[in-house]
């Protein structure tokens, strides 16, 4: 099964944060990158930000080596 991912590196912020992510579903791994974007980025949880996220997801099995 492939996975999705989402490698904070990819997306420059004040933080500078090295995060990575992973999951089986794009909903699980949306669910913990929001969590994660609004305690550590300070970010809204809207509609438009989980879609904007999203369109982040990369797709593979080492997606966030």
């Amino acid at each position: 099964m492939e996975r999705y991912c989402l490698d904070c590196r990819d997306h420059p912020s004040d933080v500078n944060c090295t995060m990575a992510f992973s999951a089986d579903t794009k909903e699980e791994l949306l669910d913990v990158v929001m969590d994660h974007g609004v305690k550590v980025h300070g970010m809204d949880d809207t509609p438009e930000v989980r879609e904007s996220l999203e369109k982040g997801f990369k797709k593979g099995a080492s997606c966030c080596a």
